[in-house]
C-alpha cells in the first residue's frame, strides 16, 4: 500500500515530468519501486528515453528494466505493436529466460487468446511450479473473463502453496462476498487475523462478516471484534461503534426469555452511542437527529 508520502512524491515528480523538468527516468523508477500502475505515463516518458540513443546507454543494465516495463505498460494501453517490439528485444538479450516468457503469455492475455495463454502458463509452471506470478496471472485471466468459479479454484490452489499471501487471501474474501458466500469469506478473514491481528480492517470486516451470517454466536463474536476494531484505532471507527449498537440491538431480540446469564451488559453499547453521538455533534452536527432516531429504533 502507498503511503500519503509516497503518493505525494510520486504526484509532485509526475507534475515537474509533464511540465518539462525533468526526471523522467527517477519517475519511472518511483512506478515500478511503488508498484502503482501509470500506464499512460509510463508508456510515454518510456518510449521517449528508449528513443534517444544517448538517454538510452546511459541506463547501463537498467535498459533491460524499463523494456520490460515498458512492455507491461503499452499492454495496458493496449499499443500491443510497442509491447511486440519490447518483449522481442528482451528475447534476443535473453533467449532462455522464464521472465521473459511471462511476458508473452501476458501479451496473449492482452490479445484475448485466452487458451493459448493458458497453455503457455501451463508450460511455464512445469518447469516453475512455485512461480507466484504465473499463478497470480491465471487467476487474474479467470476474473478477465469472468469466470469467478475457476478464480475461486487457482486462487485455493495458490494458497495451499503460498498461505501467507494476504493480499490472495483478501481477494479470495472479496470474491466471495460478491457471490454472498459469507462462510467461507469469514474463514478467509480469519486468515488474516492469524497473521495480522493488529490490522483493524480486518477485525472490522470479519465482524461485519459474522454480523450479515447473523444467529446468537455469530452475532456475540462479531461485537468483539467490533470493540477490538475501537480498541485498535483508539475509539475512532464510527463503522465498529455502530456495529457494536446493531449487534447489542440483534442479540438483546435473540435472548428474548433466557436467563439473566446469557445477557450482556449494556454497558458497551451505552458507550459507544454517547461516542458516536459526540462525533456526530462536533462533524455532521445536522445529522445528529437521524443518528438519534436510529439508535432510538433499536432501543438503545
Amino acid at each position: 500500500m502507498v503511503s500519503k508520502t509516497e503518493e505525494t512524491q510520486l504526484n509532485r515528480l509526475e507534475n515537474q515530468v509533464d511540465n518539462g523538468g525533468g526526471g523522467a527516468w527517477e519517475y519511472l523508477c518511483l512506478v515500478r519501486k511503488l508498484k502503482v500502475r501509470r500506464s499512460e505515463k509510463v508508456l510515454k516518458y518510456g518510449l521517449s528515453i528508449l528513443n534517444d540513443p544517448k538517454k538510452r546507454s546511459a541506463l547501463g543494465p537498467e535498459e533491460w528494466t524499463l523494456y520490460e516495463q515498458l512492455a507491461i505498460a503499452a499492454m495496458d494501453c493496449q499499443c500491443l505493436d510497442v509491447a511486440k517490439d519490447c518483449i522481442k528485444v528482451l528475447h534476443k538479450k535473453f533467449p532462455e529466460s522464464k521472465r521473459v516468457g511471462r511476458l508473452d503469455c501476458m501479451l496473449l492475455e492482452a490479445k484475448g487468446s485466452w487458451a493459448e495463454a493458458e497453455k503457455a502458463y501451463s508450460s511455464l509452471l512445469e518447469d516453475n511450479p512455485l512461480d507466484q506470478v504465473i499463478h497470480k496471472r491465471r487467476v487474474a485471466m479467470a476474473n478477465a473473463q469472468g469466470n469467478i468459479s475457476v478464480a475461486i479454484e487457482w486462487l485455493n490452489k495458490y494458497l495451499e502453496i503460498f498461505m501467507a499471501d494476504h493480499d490472495a487471501w483478501r481477494e479470495l474474501a472479496d470474491i466471495y462476498l460478491s457471490l454472498q458466500m459469507y462462510k467461507q469469506a469469514a474463514f478467509c478473514y480469519e486468515e488474516l487475523l492469524l497473521s495480522h491481528p493488529t490490522v483493524p480492517l480486518y477485525h472490522l470486516t470479519y465482524a461485519d462478516v459474522l454480523y450479515t451470517l447473523g444467529g446468537l454466536e455469530n452475532l456475540q463474536t462479531a461485537k468483539k471484534y467490533y470493540a477490538s476494531t475501537i480498541d485498535l484505532t483508539g475509539g475512532k471507527n464510527t463503522r465498529a461503534l455502530l456495529g457494536i449498537c446493531l449487534c447489542t440491538s440483534a442479540i438483546a431480540r435473540l435472548s428474548k426469555g433466557r436467563s439473566k446469564e446469557d445477557k450482556e451488559s449494556p454497558e458497551l453499547q451505552s458507550l459507544a452511542a454517547k461516542v458516536l453521538e459526540k462525533e456526530y455533534k462536533q462533524r455532521a452536527a445536522d445529522k445528529l437527529g437521524l443518528l438519534t432516531s436510529a439508535l432510538r429504533s433499536l432501543k438503545i
